[in-house]
């Protein structure tokens, strides 16, 4: 594939236009994409309560970080949040181009994508996000940077179908464009927080004060926690389409067909 931008002015990104597209498709196919975003989240949540207590994932006890056993689980917890995420995420990526091409949302037909790719999308997931996350312990905007580097493996893995070439794909896709991609980000990921911390607050109040309060906040922290998941999955899909067309000169259309 060659890049269309060489000897050419930059085309913008359209930062806004595609936030603006990201939390429409949301709202307009809310029901479905909780749906998608759902059954990672609870699954991974499970697991995580299992490594570091229920208390601790739900935000109503504080995490313990005692001892090398609890470092680890908290380890491998955060890996998980990981895996849940590049998952969740390719699932998302067909459901927002069905969504912005004015088709109809088929969920069955996304898991068959999804599994063929989940070896390298797992494994690559996890690389991204130790690499991230190193950059962040150095200072923050190279983390930021490093995530946005990284930020269409998930649909590069899943549309152009390179297994382990992701990393390169969505470097490749990226250059150029990073720092605007870190600023969409950033607004992406707060919206996404703020969800989380409301999500927290309802759990909270449930399980101090409703019978069973642990065994209704489970499902509904996994489900509130879908709509976090859900806006920046679709973000991302849409960032991606962006940059191949800047790029490659590639449609939404051209890029859904590879689902067909």
């Amino acid at each position: 594939m060659t890049d269309t931008t060489m000897g050419q002015p930059k085309p913008p990104l359209g930062v806004g236009e595609i936030i603006s597209d990201s939390f429409s498709i949301l709202f307009g196919k809310f029901i479905q994409v909780i749906i998608v975003a759902f059954v990672p989240s609870l699954i991974g949540l499970l697991i995580s309560g299992m490594l570091v207590g229920f208390g601790a994932v739900l935000g109503t006890e504080t995490p313990q970080y005692t001892g090398p056993g609890m470092a680890v689980a908290n380890v491998l917890s955060g890996i998980i949040d990981i895996v849940v995420y590049s998952i969740s995420a390719a699932l998302l990526v067909q459901l927002a181009y069905d969504a912005k091409l004015g088709r109809p949302v088929q969920l069955g037909r996304y898991f068959g994508p999804t599994l063929s790719a989940l070896f390298p999308l797992v494994v690559l997931s996890v690389v991204a996000g130790i690499l991230a996350g190193l950059a962040t312990i150095v200072f923050i905007i190279p983390g930021l940077w490093v995530y946005a580097v990284f930020s269409v493996m998930v649909p590069a893995i899943v549309i152009d179908r390179v297994g382990f070439g992701g990393l390169g794909r969505s470097a490749f896709l990226t250059k150029e464009y990073r720092w605007p991609i870190v600023g969409a980000m950033i607004l992406i990921v707060i919206c996404a927080v703020l969800i989380t911390f409301a999500a927290a607050f309802i759990i909270g109040l449930i399980v101090n004060i409703v019978p069973f309060g642990m065994v209704l906040g489970i499902p509904l922290f996994a489900a509130l926690s879908a709509i976090g998941a859900g806006i920046l999955g679709i973000f991302v899909a849409l960032l991606y389409a962006r940059l191949r067309e800047i790029k490659e000169g590639v449609s939404v259309d051209q890029i859904a067909s590879v689902f067909d």
